[in-house]
């Protein structure tokens, strides 16, 4: 690597990206796989929301021509006679089909009532032996009417004889993930006999006890049993088999596997995950499906379905509690109209990528600050909450972006604690390592990004302020209060301070921070400085204060050593531009002004600060013009210290000219302005003298050397 490029760094703890990271991969995982039910958990949270803010409407009589009105009708037991009954009224009014989600509850057989009478009851034997068997009466009125009878699964009783059957489209049998069960009770077989179908009455509710989604089908055994919706949809299609679509053209399959992608209703494929449950999209005025019982006779019910079910049976879905014959009639209604809600296989792939890409960027704009990575953070929040939003709305898709928001926010706020800790250990590594000498700003932004800092050296321009100090003995606290107050304003326009003496200090610009107005916060440092004497010199007059300042621009070598790691470091700058400022802080005293610029830092600075030309001596790179610096922009733009600057130009002119003559009038003239330096004046004229005495030649360049020897 190229010394003089070499980034600063150290050993850390831990690397402040490794956390979140880890967090980033957990939640990718969590999002594949459903780890612990944490992604389940939140979006079926998130999907409740948006049915709760907008639940479809039912259809309207004329919306869905094709489709039959679905209603709901609730009873208070499921007794033979009442259900005998309501079927028949229910078969009169021309009802389509009629759905009951409940088993009948029969009263006592007759053989089991003959089977406890006492001996010698013949005669009451033979009255219950010519008595029909349970269901006999409900048989033949389900029998005059199309109608679809439960089935509970897990409950060993009778086993079903199942009337449809299932079909599936492609070369994989899908049913592998579908619910199973192993013991199912049927209804009676006279019942069974008449009935045109036979489907599961069971709900399988999510991990929190809502029902958010419907079977199409169970196992059981080996057989198959329709879902009540299934069955239903089969019916009124007018069917003898349940279609279904595998879903072994889905690129993402392999994953966990062939499932079922869609089932055939009349309005099209009715999607549903590869288990063959579908999401059920709940109308929020269900209960406009209600039918008063003792309304039947003149409500109008033809071609309806009609679901029967028992009262006091609830569950809990995404709108609130729900009768259970309530929910199937949803689900019924959903694949009559093809209105099922989408959660399709892509989707925790989707998911998974947006999380791990804007996790990668977030932590790739950390390493510039905390402000951009965390309005990456909230806009691609919000803008996949308005997507998933609008897709729901427009499509009825599900896309959960609650998952990667939560994972995003903790990984962010991991980060940002990361983060600052390192920015903490680093600051104070800093603190340590430079004892002081760069002021709290300079020392944060390097902390946020050590490689500003390049201790193995580089070139580069800087701008070299030496600050002397005279006082008379004082008490050891009141010295270094001064050069404190003196050094403050060194570091609060960002100087670097270089080192420290009882007698001044030295302080420089542009490194190792890039700063482009290096020169004008020099001057404005020194500026500050001779205000600060002054408050000084008149508040404490016995320690008679004064101070020297020569300020140098050009380039240097800027660095030091490699001990910044132990806490210590050589940081420093080396070339021409400290000697010079030391050398014409010493020659302040000569022209009796307390501060001195050279031509180089009075061209970087000249918009900033108000300069005055007073001599030109030679140095080792050939001569330098200085100047005393008499101010900030505020001076620069008075009208007596223009004045004074023509005048200063004319004067310096006629002395390189050698027209002794006009210099001295010149200098007659400037002495009767406001500002003038007497010191300044006295010292030309002496030296006037001199050339007139020795003319220095055509080949004069303008310093007075004699004075310099």
């Amino acid at each position: 690597m190229d010394s003089s490029t070499a980034p600063l760094t150290w050993s850390r703890p831990i690397s402040p990206w490794l956390v979140p990271v880890l967090l980033l991969a957990l939640g990718v995982f969590v999002i594949l796989f459903d780890g612990l039910g944490l992604e389940s958990g939140l979006s079926n949270h998130l999907f409740d929301a948006y049915q709760r803010h907008a639940a479809r409407s039912l259809p309207s009589g004329g919306s869905v021509p094709a489709n039959p009105p679905v209603k709901v009708l609730e009873l208070p037991s499921f007794d033979e006679d009442r259900l005998v009954d309501v079927t028949r009224m229910l078969s009169g009014q021309g009802v389509q089909l009629i759905v009951f989600t409940a088993p009948v509850a029969f009263g006592p057989s007759p053989q089991s009532l003959s089977a406890h009478l006492p001996p010698g009851n013949d005669a009451a034997r033979a009255a219950l032996a010519a008595l029909p068997e349970p269901g006999h009466d409900l048989g033949e009125a389900i029998a005059a009417t199309k109608a679809v009878l439960p089935v509970v699964l897990g409950q060993p009783g009778r086993e079903p004889h199942v009337k449809a059957h299932f079909v599936y489209r492609g070369t994989r049998d899908p049913f592998g993930h579908t619910p199973r069960f192993a013991a199912a009770s049927a209804p009676a077989g006279v019942l069974e006999s008449s009935a045109a179908g036979l489907a599961a009455a069971n709900l399988e509710p999510d991990n929190d006890g809502v029902v958010r989604r419907v079977p199409i089908a169970f196992r059981l055994g080996d057989g198959l049993i329709p879902g009540m919706a299934a069955e239903a949809a089969r019916l009124i299609a007018g069917k003898a088999g349940i279609t279904v679509v595998s879903d072994e053209r889905d690129p993402l399959s392999f994953l966990s596997g062939i499932g079922i992608a869609s089932l055939e209703v009349p309005q099209g494929q009715a999607p549903t995950a590869e288990d063959g449950r579908a999401w059920l999209r709940y109308a929020r005025d269900a209960d406009a499906r209600l039918i008063d019982p003792n309304a039947l006779g003149v409500l109008p019910l033809k071609d309806a379905v009609v679901v029967v079910g028992l009262e006091g049976r609830q569950v809990q879905t995404p709108l609130g509690p729900a009768s259970t014959a309530g929910v199937i009639a949803e689900s019924i209604e959903n694949l009559l109209a093809n209105s099922v809600l989408v959660r399709p296989s892509w989707a925790r792939v989707a998911e998974a990528l947006f999380l791990a890409a804007i996790g990668a960027a977030m932590i790739f704009l950390l390493g510039f600050g905390l402000g951009w990575s965390a309005v990456l953070v909230l806009l691609s929040v919000a803008l996949a909450g308005l997507v998933s939003w609008y897709l729901y709305i427009a499509r009825g898709v599900l896309i959960d972006w609650a998952t990667p928001a939560a994972f995003l926010g903790v990984s962010f706020v991991a980060a940002v604690l990361l983060w600052l800790y390192d920015l903490q250990l680093t600051y104070a590594k800093l603190r340590a390592a430079f004892s002081n000498s760069l002021p709290r700003a300079s020392l944060e932004k390097i902390a946020r990004n050590p490689g500003l800092l390049k201790p193995q050296g580089e070139r580069r321009p800087v701008t070299y302020l030496v600050c002397g100090v005279h006082m008379a003995p004082v008490a050891a606290p009141l010295e270094q209060n001064v050069l404190n107050r003196l050094i403050d304003q060194a570091l609060a326009y960002g100087g670097t301070l270089d080192r420290v003496g009882a007698d001044g200090f030295a302080v420089f610009w542009n490194a190792p921070l890039e700063d482009e107005d290096h020169a004008r916060h020099a001057c404005d440092a020194a500026n500050g400085m001779a205000a600060v004497a002054a408050e000084i010199a008149q508040h404490e007059k016995q320690i008679g204060l004064e101070i020297s300042v020569g300020i140098a621009s050009g380039e240097v070598i800027a660095g030091g050593g490699n001990d910044f790691i132990h806490g210590r470091t050589g940081y420093g700058i080396q070339g021409e531009a400290p000697l010079l400022a030391e050398r014409i802080r010493s020659l302040t005293h000569r022209y009796g002004a307390p501060l001195l610029a050279t031509d180089g830092t009075r061209k970087l600075a000249e918009r900033g600060a108000a300069f005055l030309e007073v001599d030109t001596i030679a140095s080792a790179g050939g001569n330098t013009t200085l100047y005393a610096l008499m101010g900030n922009s505020g001076v620069l733009v008075s009208p007596k210290f223009r004045a004074l600057t023509v005048f200063h130009d004319h004067l310096f002119q006629a002395i390189r000219r050698q027209n002794w003559r006009l210099a001295r009038e010149l200098i007659a003239q400037c002495r009767r302005l406001s500002g003038a330096n007497q010191a300044l004046y006295e010292l030309h004229l002496a030296r006037i003298a001199y050339y007139e005495r020795n003319p220095p030649g055509a080949e004069w360049d303008g310093a007075f050397r004699p004075i310099l020897e």
